[in-house]
C-alpha cells in the first residue's frame, strides 16, 4: 500500500495485479458475465478494480482500501495516463523471424550475418547501431527495471502532448523491433518492487526517474506507427482529386463509377473524426475491394493504389507507414478474390 501510494503521488495512476502474477485482478461477476466498454464500466464509480488499467487511480483513499484489504496485490501503472513510454525488452532465446520482421520497415540485406541474434536485446542493439545512437538497454540516465524472465524495462517520459500507442515485438503489424514491446497509451507496466512467483521486478542502478523519451526513439516510434491520431494534424475529407483518380481508373461506366465512389466513402467518413471510426478496418476493406477489382481487370492497380493512399493520408495524416502496410495487405488478399461486374461469370 505504501508503494502504490508513493507512485500515485508522483502522478502515476495505479491498479491492482493478482497476487504473485503480472496480470490484473479479475473482474467482478457482473463484468465477467456482461458486456460493456471498459471506459463506461459502472464499477469504477463504486470503487471496484474491474478492467485492469481502466480502473487505475490516483485516489489515496481508494488505494488504501484496495491494498489495505489485500496487501499481497501487485501494482500496475497505467502508462498512458502517467505519460510513460516503457521499452520492454524480452530475453526469450529463440530463432529469429524473417529479416523483414526483425526491424520492421528496415530491410536487412542477405549478406548481413545474423548469427547469434536470438532475443530482443540483440534486435534493439542492431537498431541503435544502425541509427548511430546509444542502446536504450544501456541508458543509465533513466529508470531501468530488470524482470524475472531476464528482460528489461526501460522507462521514459513522453514529451509535450504526444500520445504513443502500445505494441508487441512479435506482432506482424505495429512493432519497434523483434522481441521489443512498447508500453504506452492503452496498456500498463508492472511497477518496480512488484514480486511474482517468478521473481521480483528490480530497479537497476541508482536512477529512479524516467528520462525524457530520446528524440531518435520518438522518430522510430512515429516511423513504425506508434503515434496516436489525435497528436497528428486534424483529419480532413478525401480530396476531390483522389476521388477523380479512382473514378477515372475505373472507366466511364456508371456502375463502375458508383462502385468505386462507394469504396472511398467509408474513408471519407473516417476523415470527419479523429478516432473511434474504425479507420483501419475501413482502409483494409477498401484495399481488399480494390484488389478484387484489379484482379477482375476493372481498374488499373497503380492508379487505384495511388488514389487509396492519398485518401488514407487525407483521412489520417501522419500515419502513412501504418496505412501503407494495411493497403498492401488488403490489396494482396483482394487479388485472390476477383470482383467481376454484375452479369459476368466470376
Amino acid at each position: 500500500m505504501t508503494t502504490a501510494s508513493w507512485f500515485a503521488r508522483r502522478g502515476w495512476p495505479v491498479h491492482p495485479l493478482s497476487p504473485g502474477r503480472k496480470t490484473p485482478v479479475a473482474n467482478c461477476v457482473r463484468c465477467r458475465e456482461g458486456s460493456h466498454p471498459p471506459t463506461q464500466c459502472p464499477c469504477h464509480a463504486e470503487g471496484l478494480w474491474c478492467h485492469g488499467f481502466h480502473a487505475a487511480t490516483l485516489d489515496q483513499r481508494r488505494i488504501a482500501e484496495w491494498w489495505g484489504a489485500r496487501p499481497g496485490l501487485g501494482i500496475g501503472i497505467a502508462c498512458g495516463l502517467a505519460r510513460l513510454v516503457v521499452i520492454d525488452i524480452d530475453a526469450h532465446r529463440t530463432q529469429p523471424p524473417g529479416r523483414d520482421r526483425i526491424l520492421p520497415g528496415i530491410p536487412i540485406a542477405d549478406h548481413v550475418d545474423l548469427t547469434g541474434l536470438s532475443n530482443g536485446f540483440h534486435a534493439l542493439a542492431v537498431l541503435a547501431a544502425l541509427r548511430g545512437r546509444p542502446n536504450p538497454a544501456d541508458d543509465d540516465t533513466t529508470l531501468r527495471v530488470s524482470t524475472p524472465s531476464g528482460g528489461l524495462h526501460v522507462w521514459y517520459r513522453a514529451r509535450s502532448n504526444r500520445r504513443w500507442h502500445c505494441s508487441s515485438g512479435s506482432s506482424s503489424g505495429r512493432a519497434l523491433a523483434w522481441q521489443v514491446d512498447v508500453r504506452a497509451h492503452g496498456g500498463y507496466i508492472v511497477a518496480p518492487g512488484t514480486r511474482t512467483r517468478a521473481g521480483a521486478y528490480t530497479p537497476i542502478g541508482t536512477v529512479r526517474e524516467p528520462a525524457v523519451l530520446p528524440v531518435w526513439l520518438e522518430q522510430e516510434l512515429e516511423r513504425t506507427g506508434h503515434l496516436s491520431a489525435p497528436a497528428v494534424p486534424a483529419p480532413r475529407s478525401v480530396p476531390l482529386r483522389a476521388q477523380q483518380a479512382v473514378l477515372a481508373a475505373g472507366g466511364a461506366h456508371p456502375t463502375s463509377r458508383g462502385v468505386l465512389a462507394a469504396v472511398l466513402a467509408p474513408l471519407e467518413a473516417c476523415g470527419r473524426v479523429s478516432e473511434g471510426a474504425g479507420f483501419s478496418d475501413a482502409l483494409n476493406r477498401a484495399a481488399y475491394t480494390l484488389g478484387g477489382l484489379v484482379a477482375a481487370g476493372r481498374i488499373e492497380e497503380e492508379a487505384a493504389r495511388s488514389a487509396l493512399e492519398e485518401a488514407a493520408v487525407a483521412a489520417r495524416p501522419g500515419q502513412g507507414h501504418r496505412s501503407g502496410r494495411i493497403i498492401s495487405s488488403g490489396f494482396s488478399a483482394g487479388r485472390e478474390h476477383p470482383l467481376p461486374s454484375r452479369g459476368r461469370r466470376p
